[in-house]
């Protein structure tokens, strides 16, 4: 009776592990009572083009800050400058310069929210702009990835020069 070996998270045959298995292994990781607070889900590849983006550190902690507050892809974000300020430590000012910064660069649009009876609220924030560019940037990143393969198969990226392309 053959069995199938598996790796921590696709079974030999490719298929996916069940999800109560993945989510172990975040529990593993850091423990399910840090676990029980949620999960916060980007592509890799924001993080891998961030000098790509030219976005600073500060404006990819402040970019990562306000994805945390974007649910669905109908949706907007709206945190306050003041939460986002509290949660990496930079004054509210700060916070509208790096946003600022964001705009002008075309990662993020805000627009300017109001409460009837209220006033001025907190702005409405939109990723159209850095989705539209990791979008342009993945072409660059599947072919660099071909070619890091090919360079570690037997005869490097001369022999294998069409597994790069």
């Amino acid at each position: 009776m053959a069995t199938a070996v598996e790796d921590k998270q696709t079974s030999i045959k490719g298929v996916p592990a069940p999800a109560e298995k993945q989510a172990k292994q975040s529990e593993k990781k850091f423990g399910r009572a840090v676990m029980a607070h949620g999960v916060y889900i980007v592509p890799a590849m924001l993080l891998r083009a961030q000098a790509r983006l030219l976005v600073s550190s500060t404006e990819m902690i402040v970019l990562l800050q306000l994805l945390d507050f974007w649910w669905t892809e109908d949706s907007v974000a709206y945190p306050s400058m003041a939460t986002i300020g509290q949660r990496v430590s930079l004054s509210t000012k700060q916070v509208q310069r790096t946003v600022n910064a964001l705009v002008k660069k075309g990662l993020i649009s805000k627009t300017n929210r109001s409460l009837p009876g209220r006033g001025k609220t907190s702005n409405a924030y939109q990723f159209d702009g850095l989705i539209g560019k990791l979008k342009s940037f993945e072409p660059d990143f599947k072919r660099a990835h071909k070619t890091k393969v090919a360079a570690t198969m037997p005869g490097g990226l001369i022999a294998n020069k069409e597994m790069a392309e």
